[in-house]
């Protein structure tokens, strides 16, 4: 958070005004199914760029979410026995600077985006900076970055 201190960041972001938590989410994040085990979900944190993990129900209800301090090292069963949604979902009609501010005094930087049903709408991701929030083409782009390809066709 080089450049960035506490104060800024308790200031509005102006590149939020206006704008609500639906208009700046991950649309298609990376969901896991209800029956995932402890060892496949500690294996999702291998990857540094997974900070939670998103238990979704055949019907699309988030059923949980994960951070990997939820797990313990030596469990073998089910892993959405450690999983919450207490504290760790929004709105997708909350101010995207009320949740910004939300996510700062929580210590947090995700969220999961739900409905009024639980269904799971997305995944709210608060940059490094903390002063904005990721979105599908910086997740893809990314994805392309780690895998070695284009994140999109190259035009000609």
């Amino acid at each position: 958070m080089s450049g960035t201190t506490p104060a800024d960041l308790r200031a509005p972001s102006a590149e939020l005004l206006g704008l609500q938590v639906g208009d700046v989410l991950v649309r298609m994040p990376k969901t896991l199914p209800t029956g995932v085990t402890v060892p496949q979900a500690l294996a999702e944190f291998d990857d540094d760029h997974v900070h939670m993990l998103l238990l979704v129900a055949p019907d699309g209800t988030l059923a949980g979410t994960l951070v990997r301090d939820d797990l313990p090292d030596a469990a073998n069963g089910p892993a959405l026995a450690y999983a919450t949604l207490d504290g760790r979902t929004l709105e997708a009609t909350l101010s995207a600077e009320e949740a910004r501010q939300q996510l700062l005094a929580a210590g947090q930087r995700r969220r999961a985006v739900v409905d009024d049903a639980g269904r799971l709408i997305g995944l709210l991701c608060l940059k490094r900076r903390r002063t904005g929030f990721c979105s599908d083409a910086n997740v893809a782009s990314r994805a392309a970055e780690r895998s070695g390809r284009p994140c999109a066709p190259e035009s000609a």
